[in-house]
């Protein structure tokens, strides 16, 4: 199908031949997903030379074109630094989607996988499968992850609607905070009282931390994107349609019960699968959609690649901090987004407070 390109005024107009299909599109936006891409490029070369073992920007690149300049730094690059980096973005980029369906779907711009307890749920059931079954083979931690976080989501859900007022942003965020708290404090007792070994090695993943990220994990994570990402992207256009509300949806021939269940189960997934890799990362999935929509007003399918490269970028940046501020000491990504998100949620829940009493 070829397509032809004019512009009017601020915008990029895009059409098919016979215009079946046509696209405008914001000149700030396109420029933004650009630039995004490019810091996000530039993010990761810097990841790839920084560490103890000091690589020059050039011999990266020569080792990533199959050139081996030496054994040791092919076995820094390939095997430590290029899985951990590239898990980083895709992980940062899966919880930014996961926040922005979930503040689709609720119209609540607080939602979070991490403050709903979706990401306590993942990492419960998580949890519970290394002290129980450590020998559980590692593929199967992304199913069990989705399967804790959907239960906790669709008990929050239950539990913040109201049959004559719907859902509340606040009520949803509370209760949400709360069966986080309930859900963190059994998470604690299993640590307590199960098997030391296995309770070490389960605090290490709950810290957050991409420092043990392989190629596998990549691989996981990679999959996991290609299958939900299409699925986000294709809700787009319905997804306009709700942020005008429930009943014009229902007006205008949305399947609205069917999107609403198909949005929590994509973000629930891309959630899932981000902590069952790496353990649970707060605000990550908060602080993206806000970004992007503060860096270029768009519609929905822009403003969700834009979300997915700002989510990505947050995180390969927190990694590469976590990694090269207190060198040899390492801190955790988690960490660092939760020290950057705690301030932003403080600013939004009372901002979200302040018009609920207008």
């Amino acid at each position: 199908m070829s397509t032809s390109a004019g512009t009017a005024s601020d915008h990029v107009v895009i059409r098919s031949r016979g215009e079946r299909v046509a696209l405008r599109l914001p000149v700030r936006a396109l420029v933004a997903v650009g630039v995004l891409a490019v810091l996000l490029l530039a993010v990761i070369g810097v990841s790839l030379t920084v560490g103890s073992y000091g690589i020059e920007l050039e011999t990266v690149i020569t080792t990533l074109t199959g050139t081996t300049v030496s054994d040791a730094i092919d076995n820094v690059v390939w095997q430590f630094r290029f899985p951990r980096t590239l898990a980083a973005a895709l992980v940062g980029a899966m919880m930014a989607l996961s926040g922005g369906a979930l503040q689709n779907v609720t119209r609540n711009g607080l939602a979070d996988p991490s403050l709903v307890g979706i990401s306590q749920g993942a990492a419960l059931a998580v949890v519970f499968a290394i002290v129980a079954a450590p020998g559980l083979d590692y593929s199967w931690r992304p199913i069990i992850a989705f399967s804790g976080a959907l239960a906790v989501a669709t008990l929050v859900q239950a539990l913040s609607y109201q049959r004559r007022r719907g859902n509340n942003a606040i009520r949803f965020i509370l209760l949400g905070i709360g069966v986080s708290a309930f859900i963190s404090s059994i998470t604690s007792a299993l640590l307590t009282y199960g098997d030391i070994d296995r309770a070490i090695s389960a605090l290490s993943w709950l810290a957050g931390s991409i420092n043990a990220a392989s190629w596998t994990d990549v691989q996981i994570l990679f999959v996991w994107c290609v299958v939900l990402s299409p699925l986000v992207l294709g809700l787009t256009r319905i997804m306009s349609v709700l942020r005008m509300g429930e009943d014009t949806a229902v007006g205008l021939g949305a399947p609205v019960k069917w999107v609403r269940y198909a949005l929590i189960c994509v973000g629930v997934g891309f959630a899932a699968a981000a902590t069952a890799i790496v353990g649970p990362l707060g605000f990550v999935g908060l602080l993206a959609p806000h970004a992007a929509r503060r860096i270029a007003r768009s519609g929905v399918g822009l403003h969700t690649v834009l979300t997915a490269l700002c989510g990505a970028l947050l995180v390969a940046l927190a990694d590469l901090v976590g990694r090269a501020a207190f060198a040899p000491i390492q801190i955790p990504a988690g960490l660092i987004t939760a020290i950057i998100g705690v301030p932003v949620f403080v600013y939004l829940l009372q901002r979200a407070a302040a018009k609920s009493h207008l």
